[in-house]
């Protein structure tokens, strides 16, 4: 029956969507799991060889970051070779390998377009169901469920990464996806956050978030650093416009520079090699990276700046930080300043981030991002701490204490946000931290990063499209633009030239014959109502020209006649010798 027919459409539906989700999250987990262990493997070794400090480096494959591409392929763009088998093998190889190297990337973009290519390679093994995932809308559908994926499993945030990925690769956004993004991002939450604890060796493991804090609810801020969270914001933007413009200075002096040209587009492999041996070298434990935490991974770096304790705090307080943790800050034999190695840190790997974005490899931006933002967060909120005694006075005349993982927080929203300008970060900082109770000082900062980056440069997923020259429109942010001055048929052909369900292969030939340069014509239902039901390709049409009336097919015409008019032949010959047997 037609019930059971659509039920069975729908379960099919809600099944591919969680086998999309549980999936990626398996993927995301084993390389969690392979990334620690090398993390781990990467500190025995500095440890064995400190005294020799032989580097190590590791070249990997070249390739696209996932979020601009999914951006144009949602905008109805085909990339070849971007959504098949071979390069989800070879993507999730060379990523594993570039999060084991210890370079300050991420993984988000990468994941968006791992978790892109399972809801593509779904789509079409569900296309064997009749009318499931047969349109093309529809498997478009599921490519943007595949984006929300991707991003929800980079930090589980499932609410986050479907509002992140819909802002970043979205402009209309169908309001009938909202259940399918948030379906699938919920079942990779849900494996993520209950198979996380055991392979990371926690002993009591439950249901917490990547980046768990425990700050006191209600006593965590006041009215009166409210200001201080703006100007946290005010600058995060500035920060974020000035990162974006020196990471497209970068790659545009990278292609136009005579040496570049010659050496690195020649020897590809120089350019990884070079660059990986400076970020190593600058960052080694035993090296220069003693006096900027080098001893803490880039990608663990964040949870020490959320902490809810205070670097320059005195040990005997109750707001010191453990031992194990100031360590890392102000040396094992304290004789930095958590202030000099905070700032070091934060300015240093914020050029090392854009450099190494610039190498041809599977990585992302968005954690680093994260990081960085926490570490001006975290700078400000140390200096308030310092020079306030660990004490702010509120305008009733009460004391509070200040928290400067609060203000790591607020930067690493801020300066995210203002990158990739997208008011969503907040939410996926919610989901990491598992507490609402940032939200006052968190939306303030994002709002206001956004507002003064979106005015200085575009995010950083446009830049890379334009970049990369990739066949996207941007869109169209600024209400006193001279473009909306522009009518239709500045830019239109005119008069239309339609095809129609009536129209003759003569008719079609004609069309495009007086019209070359037009690469796709509009189908209507008829000439007279010209009612629009799609569009159709100039190179369709010249095959299905050369299909039917074409040389092949006149060759295939002629040749089916010539066997009939022989076959008639023979007939007619054989007839009269025929004639007396039947008598």
């Amino acid at each position: 029956s037609d019930v059971l027919r659509e039920f069975g459409k729908t379960a099919a539906e809600w099944t591919v969507l969680a086998v999309l989700g549980v999936s990626m999250s398996v993927l995301a987990l084993g390389m969690e799991y392979i990334v620690d262990r090398m993390h781990d493997f990467h500190m025995y070794i500095y440890q064995i060889t400190s005294e020799n400090h032989e580097p190590h480096e590791r070249i990997s494959t070249a390739f696209c970051p996932g979020i601009p591409e999914m951006k144009t392929i949602l905008r109805g763009v085909q990339l070849k070779e971007y959504l098949t088998v071979r390069t989800l093998l070879t993507k999730l190889t060379a990523l594993t390998l570039v999060l084991c190297s210890g370079l300050p990337l991420g993984k988000e973009g990468p994941f968006v377009h791992i978790a892109s290519i399972l809801a593509a390679q779904l789509s079409k093994l569900m296309k064997g169901f009749k009318g499931l995932y047969e349109n093309e809308s529809r498997s478009s559908e599921l490519l943007a469920a595949g984006c929300a994926v991707g991003v929800a499993c980079t930090f589980s945030a499932p609410i986050g990464g479907v509002l992140f990925s819909i802002e970043v690769t979205s402009v209309y956004f169908a309001v009938r996806n909202y259940w399918r993004g948030f379906f699938a991002s919920a079942c990779a939450a849900i494996v993520t956050r209950i198979f996380l604890p055991v392979l990371k060796g926690i002993e009591d493991p439950g249901f917490y978030a990547y980046f768990q804090t425990m700050y006191p609810t209600g006593r965590a801020f006041i009215v009166e650093e409210l200001p201080i969270f703006a100007a946290i914001g005010f600058a995060c933007g500035l920060l974020g416009a000035g990162y974006v413009r020196l990471h497209r200075r970068l790659v545009l002096w990278l292609r136009r520079n005579w040496f570049s040209q010659k050496t690195f587009q020649r020897y590809w492999f120089l350019y990884p090699l070079l660059t990986s041996f400076l970020i190593g070298t600058i960052t080694f434990p035993y090296g220069l990276g003693h006096h900027m935490s080098g001893e803490v991974k880039f990608t663990r770096a964040l949870k020490h700046l959320f902490f809810n304790c205070s670097f320059v705090a005195p040990a005997d307080t109750t707001f010191a930080c453990p031992e194990g943790l100031i360590g890392n800050w102000d040396g094992p034999n304290h004789e930095s300043s958590p202030f000099f190695t905070l700032t070091l840190f934060t300015v240093v790997y914020f050029f090392l981030s854009i450099v190494a974005t610039t190498i041809p490899i599977p990585a992302g931006n968005f954690y680093p991002l994260l990081v960085l933002g926490a570490g001006f967060g975290r700078s400000i909120g140390e200096l308030v701490y310092y020079y306030s005694d660990g004490i702010i006075v509120n305008w009733r005349g009460q004391t509070h204490a200040i928290y400067p993982g609060v203000y790591g927080v607020v930067g690493a929203a801020s300066f995210a946000a203002s990158v990739t300008q997208t008011v969503s970060v907040a939410v996926i900082i919610f989901e990491m931290t598992s507490q609402l109770l940032f939200l006052l000082p968190v939306m303030i900062g994002v709002l206001i990063s956004v507002a003064v980056s979106s005015h200085l440069a575009p995010s950083i997923y446009d830049s890379i499209i334009r970049l990369k020259h990739l066949p996207y429109l941007p869109d169209i942010k600024r209400a006193e633009s001279v473009f909306h001055s522009l009518t239709v048929c500045r830019v239109m052909t005119s008069p239309v030239q339609v095809v129609h369900g009536a129209s003759s292969y003569l008719e079609v030939q004609r069309l495009l014959a007086a019209l070359p340069r037009v690469s796709a014509f509009p189908v209507v239902d008829k000439p007279e109502m010209m009612n629009l039901i799609g569009s159709v390709g100039r190179s369709t049409l010249i095959n299905l020209l050369e299909e039917q009336i074409g040389t092949s097919a006149r060759r295939a015409e002629a040749h089916r006649r010539f066997h009939a008019t022989m076959e008639y032949s023979d007939v007619a010959f054989d007839a009269p010798e025929r004639s007396p047997s039947k008598k």
